[in-house]
């Protein structure tokens, strides 16, 4: 049970990540974040999709899973529109 509402609370998690994507997708540009706390957070996600399975908790593995993907495609926006948003400054 405890794996349960922990995989449904890392769903939750990953659905909410989603929605950072479809933002970051829709405004082109990022404001007021830190590598740090992404790059952290996205590690914290790796190392969970380790030690999930390492305690039989598979359904918080498959929702981790999301929030792995989400996370890391959002990091890869973050650094494209930050890198993009240099460029133009830079001309």
């Amino acid at each position: 049970m405890n794996d349960f509402v922990n995989g449904l609370f890392e769903f939750v998690g990953g659905m909410f990540l989603w929605l950072n994507v479809r933002r970051i997708l829709i405004d082109k540009e990022v404001k007021g974040v830190s590598y740090l706390s992404v790059g952290f957070f996205a590690s914290w996600g790796f190392w969970n999709l380790y030690f999930y399975p390492s305690v039989n908790a598979w359904w918080s593995f498959g929702a981790g899973c999301n929030v792995v993907v989400a996370n890391t495609v959002w990091f890869i926006l973050m650094l494209y529109y930050r890198r993009k948003e240099n460029e133009r400054k830079a001309r």
